[in-house]
């Protein structure tokens, strides 16, 4: 679809998700919406709403990134991350959805999923970890699990992380350079790049299934990492009905004056190092 086009849902539709967003830019609107953010998680604990928010896409697409600087602000008991693990043999042997059942929100919770259900719809499906009568029964449950969540008053939104086979080689050969993030890299990453097209196939299939009108899927451009995140948080606030929860004034009491208790003597405790002060030499 060429830049400028629409999608079926009229949202306007870039191959490449635009230029890259300067950083000053990026970082004034970044700061605002997680100001928005930090409303809307006081409007679902406060009106005891329960959001559910599932990040899905390539490897490397910025998935991750965005629910960092998503969740910077936000109180981890209100806001919490559900990244499972490889599933045990016990829980291989339960109704596919279980454990991800287990972490839906209760009354005033968001849970933001880093991956999902979807691992069987895509890499399971072409790792050939699922047999082939195991996708075919996810892609028809799916749907129905889905709305089931809408239908008791889940708020579901599903976001796409969409990049180009260059750009994710690229950020993968960045990881491969750097110690701090070379453990992003599996070996189920370096696989997914001679995967390609299975991938791709799969999503598509995915979407026939599963981007139905009671939970829809939103793709999110994310050539640049920097406009993808921006573009998602915004439009997460925008399709929630939230609101600006009047919060309580809050005023420190005066510090009583002193009774005579003495602070125990620093010779007594184990401190820690002051490994800070050597950083001055």
């Amino acid at each position: 679809m060429r830049v400028g086009a629409r999608s079926k849902k009229g949202a306007p539709v870039s191959d490449k998700g635009g230029s890259r967003l300067p950083r000053e830019v990026y970082e004034r609107e970044l700061l605002r919406l997680q100001g928005e953010l930090v409303k809307l998680q006081e409007w679902v604990r406060h009106d005891g709403a329960r959001l559910v928010v599932v990040f899905e896409g390539r490897d490397a697409a910025g998935k991750g990134s965005t629910i960092k600087r998503f969740t910077e602000h936000l109180n981890p008991r209100v806001v919490r991350i559900a990244a499972l693990p490889t599933p045990t043999d016990r829980e291989r042997t339960q109704w596919y959805f279980q454990r991800y059942v287990e972490q839906l929100p209760a009354a005033g919770e968001i849970v933001l999923f880093d991956r999902s259900w979807y691992n069987r719809a895509g890499v399971e499906r072409v790792m050939g970890y699922c047999t082939p009568e195991e996708h075919r029964r996810f892609l028809q449950q799916c749907p129905i699990f889905e709305r089931l969540l809408v239908d008791d008053g889940i708020l579901l939104r599903k976001y796409w992380f969409s990049v180009s086979a260059a750009e994710q080689e690229r950020r993968f050969r960045a990881r491969l350079k750097d110690p701090m993030r070379r453990w992003k890299l599996s070996t189920v990453d370096i696989e997914s790049i001679s995967r390609w097209e299975d991938y791709s196939r799969a999503k598509d299939e995915m979407f026939v299934h599963s981007d139905i009108a009671e939970s829809p899927w939103h793709v999110v451009e994310s050539e640049d990492k920097r406009r993808g995140r921006i573009n998602m948080i915004a439009h997460l606030l925008s399709s929630v009905p939230y609101r600006e929860v009047p919060r309580q004034a809050v005023s420190l009491p005066p510090r009583p004056s002193l009774t005579g208790y003495a602070r125990t003597e620093r010779s007594l405790q184990t401190a820690i190092p002051d490994h800070a002060a050597t950083l001055a030499d």
